[in-house]
């Protein structure tokens, strides 16, 4: 997202970066244009030095923390825009927080695998006063994505719950490829012959997943693609809210059991497609391929 800022977001001066890591910050201008970023030590430095603030982190409690920091700054008239993946009732909340010191918020989770964000093909989804989302769109539709779901003069919450129930669909996709492709090898059908089949007929994510179900990438690779802590923060969310509003998400329940599975199994560098080899484990298969 970065490097798309960088490069198509027409700014009027270096983007400011902040990573708790420091290095990583640095790694990061490294890779960009010379002139074009630069980097700093803490997040009230960032949000001083700046007029608009994308924040993206991996919970609720890290996003609490931020702007708890960040308020240590006067931001009025500043603009906060955050992508992060959370509860819909925590980006209530820090709507308010903001506004009620003088600035604007708006609500910008983003769907789409890290390629997807490498290329500029996220689709974002903007909730806010229309008067902010539209200071926003200059940097999303043609620079950090291909799309924008514009919910203007919505409440932020609804575009993090748009966000939570769509991860859910990720969640119950990879489900049931890997339940498919348990049946394929137990029956002797044979997992190469359903991953034809699920090309033809299911181009795109089903058939990016269940290649790498059966390369072995879900066990092999160093950094997950989707984190398994992540994404049981996220079915949690999603539970919690079913649990609320009296629905029932059984699909999802699985898949939220079989990515627990995971998280014993490979420990930190767990990724979602582990849920075959938890469901190949269920089944009387080793977790990992023969």
């Amino acid at each position: 997202m970065c490097k798309n800022l960088v490069e198509k977001g027409d700014l009027d001066g270096p983007l400011v970066l902040f990573n708790r890591s420091k290095q990583r910050a640095i790694d990061l201008s490294a890779t960009l244009p010379t002139g074009k970023s630069s980097v700093v030590s803490s997040i009230d430095e960032a949000v001083s030095q700046s007029d608009i603030i994308f924040t993206c982190v991996g919970d609720d409690t890290a996003m609490q923390d931020t702007l708890a920091i960040a308020l240590k700054e006067n931001v009025n008239g500043k603009l906060f825009v955050d992508c992060s993946t959370i509860h819909p009732d925590t980006t209530n909340v820090l709507a308010q927080t903001l506004e009620a010191r003088g600035a604007q918020f708006v609500a910008c989770p983003v769907f789409g695998a890290p390629a997807m964000a490498d290329s500029g093909q996220l689709v974002c989804v903007l909730a806010g006063p229309a008067a902010a989302v539209e200071r926003v769109k200059p940097y999303t539709k043609g620079v950090i994505g291909r799309a924008n779901l514009d919910f203007s003069d919505q409440p932020q919450g609804k575009a993090t719950l748009l966000k939570i129930i769509g991860n859910t669909f990720v969640l119950n996709l990879v489900e049931s490829i890997a339940e498919g492709h348990t049946l394929a090898e137990m029956s002797e059908l044979g997992t190469n012959n359903l991953h034809q089949f699920i090309e033809v007929m299911f181009p795109g994510p089903y058939s990016a997943y269940s290649g790498r179900m059966i390369s072995g990438d879900y066990y092999k690779r160093e950094e997950p693609l989707f984190n398994v802590d992540l994404a049981r923060k996220d079915a949690g969310h999603a539970l919690k809210l079913a649990d609320d509003f009296g629905a029932k998400m059984k699909a999802l329940e699985a898949a939220d059991g079989h990515l627990a599975v995971v998280q014993r199994h490979v420990v930190r560098k767990g990724d979602i497609t582990g849920i075959y080899g938890a469901i190949r484990q269920e089944s009387g298969l080793n977790f990992e391929l023969d």
